[in-house]
């Protein structure tokens, strides 16, 4: 693991997946540890690149729509049957509800024995309201404006911090998490000329330019975008808004922290 914390993206697509890419997942590793922040479809293969499966500290979800937790499957198959074992169980942290979602899911594989989840993963529904202790890092979560109960999480340790969005429209509460943090990782589903018919639940680069500046941000990345986004409706539009430095993220990008 790098000395330095960094973030490495392993999925940038939103829920249709670009070419090539995958759904939202995101490594924060500082040489300690290692948390990812959602498993999104296709990720999985992504993250082997840069910490196995044996060796992820935890993962957190920051909501339950399949295109940032589905690869808790092919994960949990890898974990049973996978040449590399663990010492003991992965955990694995849900937003409030999100244990009764995922067992839904998955009592679909009732004939395969054994108990399919908590025969490798520690399930623990975080309360959003209080900060979660993680190896040294201290998570908060506020509740964003999306479809479903979904939250925004801030990483932070020794000074260093991230602030990751979620999926989520415009909101003060994620503008409020994300206020002075070195990296805001922020959703840019919606292309500049697209609008949300009835309650909204994404953002646009623009709007998220503008949540980075109203946050005071050292930085902004944005992802979670689809094929059809191009410059235009990303960095270029959020630049009229935002003043720090812009990245577009992509799948295997690293920043540090």
């Amino acid at each position: 693991m790098s000395a330095n914390p960094r973030l490495i993206v392993a999925g940038s697509s939103s829920s249709v997946p670009r070419p090539d890419r995958a759904c939202s997942s995101y490594l924060i590793e500082d040489g300690e540890s290692s948390v990812v922040f959602d498993l999104g479809s296709g990720s999985l293969a992504n993250l082997r690149r840069y910490v196995d499966y044996d060796r992820v500290g935890a993962i957190v979800i920051s909501h339950m729509h399949a295109d940032h937790f589905l690869d808790l499957i092919p994960l949990r198959y890898a974990l049973c049957y996978g040449s590399r074992q663990r010492k003991a169980k992965l955990p694995i942290y849900l937003p409030p509800g999100g244990l009764a979602t995922l067992k839904r899911l998955v009592s679909a594989f009732a004939d395969e024995g054994g108990e399919f989840l908590t025969d490798v993963f520690t399930l623990d529904e975080y309360d959003p309201s209080r900060p979660l202790a993680l190896d040294g890092a201290k998570l908060r979560f506020a509740p964003t404006a999306h479809f479903v109960p979904a939250f925004a999480i801030r990483w932070q340790r020794n000074g260093a911090s991230l602030t990751y969005s979620a999926d989520t429209a415009p909101d003060a509460n994620v503008t409020a998490l994300a206020r002075g943090c070195d990296l805001f990782l922020c959703e840019a589903t919606l292309r500049l000329d697209e609008r949300e018919i009835g309650p909204r639940g994404h953002s646009s680069g623009l709007e998220a330019a503008e949540m980075a500046r109203d946050a005071g941000v050292e930085r902004l990345v944005l992802t979670h975008y689809g094929e059809e986004s191009t410059a235009a409706d990303l960095d270029v539009v959020a630049r009229t808004r935002y003043a720090g430095p812009i990245v577009v993220a992509d799948d295997h990008a690293v920043f540090s922290l």
